[in-house]
């Protein structure tokens, strides 16, 4: 950075543009448009505007229920795609249901019930297309830990069981509540870095789980973390049983095998998608025929027929573990909503369609809700079974109504073929889906491209991996927070220089041939100027100005006598900052400095006006650009050149 021969735009003090003052506003309007702009930035009833009262009512219903919208433009070419996607979606639903209740230490039929009731009421409500509901690994995980701490499934399987429809409703209500009060941006707090690290963090754990029905071992922990599943493992070797560890080996690899052709050829997806369904069809005959149930490989037992029982007269308020209960259906309810919301957008994104958050966050609460009161614990929607959705060329949610309509075909005819379904092909269900969960190649990419985020998708792992989920989910939203309070409290400013040849002024960092302007140091501010950012702020500036005059005396240049501060990225300032830019206004005039801004947003303007500093500073220092206020300084320092206040024998001057 040098100086340079540039020629400066004259600027008369008596200018033509002039930054202009806000009219003033009522309260009530100003603050009823912000709370529109904080809860309704999707203007959700602009549909409704200048429509005769039928159609509102119309509209108001295809809002709520969507399903009113598609439903009559639905076509049998539609139908014979979605039959198609139904069934493919139920053949992995099935396997992965009883594979995600047992994780969640609930019986095994959950999980076909939790398939059936929720994806016929987010047929209805939900926005999505490509959407396949059902049970997620990480939500039922997740259930067995938080609730598992003050239960145990094993000796209390009843309060267990009513612990976790109790959750469920917690989650339904909250999802809904979030919905309907247009909070959904709460969700956006869970970055993608915090996902993917506590994703690959509980699908690491969810696999280690699974060396219990691996090796057929009874007595498992009932920790999460590392080492006490390690622990569990090694200190059992001598109840390990090779023909489990055979049996699940096998499938495993088959699993794999299905999974890695239908990723080289994306027409093969069906092959992955039936992959479990077969591994429990053959695993079934396998133990049948042979009686390996009879040499140590475990079985699923008996399912009952029937559909879903009503369990709305179990929801346990009443119970002394209530607490654990609604802790239990935060936290998994706002995951699920995360999940779900994530998996929902990405689908949409491909077919070019916009999905509602809110709709969503409601259309998942109601569904959790209804799915308590009738024996199912939480869903949302999980990427797997949407994926397979996707590929299988769904087009409408009806997908969701032929899987449950398979499901309930199962529950009421097939259940005892299940009967021989042996645990191990449950485990390696589990493992092969899981180990899809784990994206080493986003973590990759965050390395390089933020070091900060690959930190908090790190702290999300190591916290679910050697702590617990509830650890690394703290872990990873404490470090999310810590870096916005870090953006927040420690905005960027940075110096500008004069690109040659022009009236434009960029970062000399990002620019090295911008030239700095003699006699003025122009700054720029990035954020908005709050009570978290105004005493860093200060001193920022008095940094700059210090630096800026030992380079000047060190040169031999002309002598600072101008603070430019460009505030084009000042969105709002708050009375903290206003008292920040009076402090600084009077360090500068101590040291013999003028202060100049630039580019005052219409927001600030208003403040500073109402506060009086404009009429302080004086409405002829603000300019409504950097260049038009480069060339008003340098217009005065060319025509009279100030005196510098000679302060430097007052104690404490140097500061501004």
């Amino acid at each position: 950075m040098g100086n340079a021969d540039n020629v400066y735009p004259d600027t008369n003090v008596e200018r033509a543009h002039r930054v202009a003052i806000p009219p003033p506003q009522p309260f009530l309007k100003s603050f009823t448009a912000s709370m529109k702009e904080t809860f309704f930035p999707d203007d959700p009833l602009r549909q409704f505007k200048n429509q005769p009262p039928s159609r509102k009512l119309i509209l108001g219903l295809q809002y709520v229920l969507p399903i009113l919208e598609w439903a009559p433009r639905y076509s049998l070419q539609f139908l014979k795609a979605d039959l198609i996607a139904g069934i493919t979606i139920a053949s992995l639903a099935i396997p992965q249901g009883i594979s995600y209740a047992k994780l969640a230490n609930l019986p095994p039929i959950l999980g076909l019930y939790s398939s059936f009731v929720p994806p016929l009421v987010y047929a209805m409500m939900g926005s999505s297309r490509d959407l396949a509901v059902g049970t997620v690994a990480v939500a039922s995980l997740l259930t067995a830990s938080m609730l598992g701490n003050t239960v145990n499934a094993n000796e209390n399987p009843t309060l267990y069981l009513h612990l976790a429809f109790t959750a469920t409703f917690v989650a339904g209500v909250l999802q809904a509540s979030l919905g309907v009060l247009r909070l959904g941006f709460i969700v956006d707090f869970l970055s993608h870095a915090t996902i993917v690290g506590f994703m690959a963090g509980a699908a690491t754990v969810v696999c280690l789980q699974q060396l219990k029905g691996i090796l057929g071992l009874e007595h498992f922990t009932h920790g999460t973390d590392l080492i006490s599943v390690m622990r569990s493992v090694f200190t059992q070797t001598h109840k390990w049983r090779w023909e489990s560890a055979v049996l699940g080996c096998c499938f495993l690899f088959y699993l794999l095998l299905a999974r890695y052709f239908s990723k080289k050829r994306s027409n093969l997806f069906w092959i992955s998608a039936m992959a479990p369904l077969t591994s429990v069809i053959f695993g079934s005959l396998l133990v049948y025929l042979t009686h390996a149930e009879n040499h140590g490989v475990q079985v699923i037992g008996l399912l009952k027929k029937g559909v879903n029982p009503l369990s709305i007269t179990h929801l346990a308020f009443g119970s002394p573990y209530i607490s654990t209960a609604i802790k239990t259906g935060i936290v998994t309810g706002v995951i699920a909503l995360a999940e779900g919301i994530a998996v929902g957008r990405s689908f949409a994104m491909f077919k070019n369609y916009h999905i509602d958050g809110n709709k969503e966050m409601i259309a998942f609460g109601m569904m959790n809700i209804a799915g308590s009161c009738t024996s199912c614990y939480l869903t949302t929607g999980p990427f797997s079974r949407s994926a397979v959705n996707f590929n299988a060329g769904c087009k409408t949610a009806m997908s969701n109504i032929v899987m449950a309509f398979a499901v309930m075909i199962t529950l009421l005819f097939l259940t005892p073929l299940f009967h021989y379904t042996p645990l191990v092909v449950l485990s390696s269900i589990i493992i092969a889906a899981m180990l899809g969960l784990i994206d080493y190649e986003a973590a990759i990419h965050l390395w390089h491209v933020d070091k900060f985020d690959f930190m908090v998708c790190m702290g999300a792992y190591v916290g679910v991996v050697f702590g617990s989920v509830e650890i690394g989910l703290v872990v990873a939203v404490g470090l999310s927070l810590l870096r916005v309070l870090l953006f927040v409290a420690r905005p960027r400013t940075m110096v500008l220089g004069n690109i040659p040849d022009s009236v434009i002024y960029r970062s000399v960092d990002q620019y090295p041939n911008a030239n700095n302007v003699p006699g003025i140091l122009i700054l720029e501010m990035n954020a908005p100027i709050y009570f978290a950012n105004s005493s860093y702020l200060r001193e920022r500036i008095s940094r700059w100005i210090d630096e800026e005059e030992d380079r000047v005396k060190s040169s031999g240049e002309t002598s600072l006598q101008y603070v430019v501060l460009d505030m084009g990225a000042v969105g709002n300032i708050d009375t903290s900052g206003i008292s920040m830019f009076e402090e600084l206004k009077k360090g500068t005039e101590r040291r013999g400095l003028k202060l100049v801004l630039a580019n005052p947003g219409g927001e600030v303007m208003k403040k500073l006006n109402k506060s009086k500093f404009i009429d302080s500073l004086g409405q002829e220092w603000i300019y409504l650009t950097v260049g038009e206020a480069v060339g008003a300084c340098n217009f005065m320092l060319h025509t009279s050149k100030p005196k510098r206040v000679a302060a430097d024998s007052e104690p404490g001057s140097d500061n501004v």
